[in-house]
């Protein structure tokens, strides 16, 4: 891994559609954008962030989210989301996360992720289907 450094950051952005709606992921009955999604999005910008950084068969997995979804955007509306590196322990990442659409703010807090090696996490995690 190249060496990653506090206060870089990631964006993501989509436009809302039907699949995107909180009536449609299961997470309400309105037609407005679902938090899960903008969870998506968040670590998305954080996984963009690092991505440059990564090498070889290095990737990233979220291990905690903390945010608040602070405002409701309607469909087919703009939204991007940004995260910013704000700690580095060891292997584990802290990034500050917030969401906004095309009026103002939508979403905000905290998310960590953790560097790992892909063919290694995904042997381990493949190993509980013999545990059965």
């Amino acid at each position: 891994m190249k060496e990653l450094e506090i206060g870089i950051t990631g964006t993501s952005e989509l436009t809302i559609s039907e699949k995107n709606l909180a009536k449609n992921v299961g997470s309400g009955n309105l037609e407005v954008f679902s938090t899960p999604d903008m969870i998506m999005l968040m670590e998305k910008a954080a996984c963009n962030c690092i991505s440059e950084y990564l090498e070889n068969d290095e990737t990233s997995v979220g291990t905690e989210i903390n945010v608040r979804h602070i405002s409701a955007t309607p469909n087919h509306m703009k939204v991007c989301a940004e995260a910013e590196l704000t700690e580095i322990n060891g292997r584990e990442l802290v990034f500050l996360v917030k969401a906004y659409d095309e009026a103002g703010d939508i979403g905000e807090g905290t998310h960590k992720r953790f560097i790992v090696y892909g063919e290694k996490f995904t042997l381990k995690a493949n190993s509980k289907i013999n545990l059965k």
